[in-house]
């Protein structure tokens, strides 16, 4: 499996990354999590070194469920995971029963990466992605956060999800952003 580097950062990952959102979020019922599990370590074994994931996917259960069938391969992986929501376990972040709402204030960041760390079974999160824009908080606050989360060794790198140019370069200015995810579908949905 070929390597890339994400951005001028130093972490490397496979070419081909595994998103995990549809393994225990959307696209369906929540999948068997030992068939899940399985998944997740052939993938390792057929060289895919980045796994993506979020505290908003479940919620909370596909970051443990990443954690645990990962576990194993710890030092050979790296492991994304997102921030930017007001998540409960009884909230519904598709918005169907109410959306939980954005929440990227400082405060909540750190908590969240706490929390995650836990989740993921780790001490480090790899890389760590705003997942969505949170109009209500500047992107140098979100920046901000995130970079003393590296300072501090909880976090490796930083990345931001859907996000537009003018926010990219604010956001950089304070912590040099390693990577930009924006999703797109490959399967055509009318087949």
């Amino acid at each position: 499996m070929q390597k890339r580097k994400l951005g001028n950062s130093n972490l490397e990952v496979s070419a081909i990354g595994l998103g995990c959102m549809g393994m225990s979020f959307s696209y369906g019922p929540p999948k068997d999590i030992q068939e899940m599990t399985a998944l997740l370590q052939s993938a390792v074994e057929r060289g895919v070194t980045f796994f993506d994931t979020a505290e908003v996917y479940g919620p909370f259960t596909n970051e443990e469920l990443v954690g645990e069938a990962l576990a194993p391969f710890r030092g050979q992986v790296a492991i994304a995971t997102k921030f930017g929501f007001d998540v409960s376990p009884n909230s519904d972040p598709r918005g169907i029963k109410g959306s939980p709402g954005l929440n990227s204030r400082p405060e909540h960041i750190k908590q969240v990466v706490e929390s995650s760390l836990k989740r993921l079974k780790v001490e480090t999160i790899d890389l760590l992605y705003q997942h969505r824009v949170d109009p209500n908080v500047p992107i140098e606050d979100v920046a901000g956060a995130v970079k003393e989360l590296i300072q501090s060794g909880k976090v490796k790198h930083f990345g931001l999800s859907e996000a537009g140019v003018q926010t990219i370069r604010r956001a950089h200015a304070v912590q040099p952003i390693a990577a930009l995810q924006s999703e797109y579908f490959v399967v055509d949905e009318d087949s």
